[in-house]
């Protein structure tokens, strides 16, 4: 994919290789998956959470780095 920005690029290409690897996983694609919607909100919730967790260790590395409050 050439958008002509890098960084679109970029997250265009890492969306595809996300979709490989769970299609590899769950051998299904998304738009084939036929889960619950319930189901569908309690993965987001887990995801979310996870990235709440790695915000979080991002700043503790940069508080201490920077020795920032």
């Amino acid at each position: 994919m050439n958008s002509g920005d890098k960084i679109v690029d970029s997250i265009i290409n890492k969306f595809y290789q996300r979709s490989q690897v769970g299609q590899k996983k769950y051998g299904t694609t998304l738009e084939n998956n036929n889960l619950e919607i319930n189901e569908w909100i309690v993965h987001a919730q887990e995801e979310l959470m996870d990235c709440l967790l790695y915000l979080e260790k991002l700043k503790e590395e940069i508080n201490n780095k920077f020795k920032l409050v």
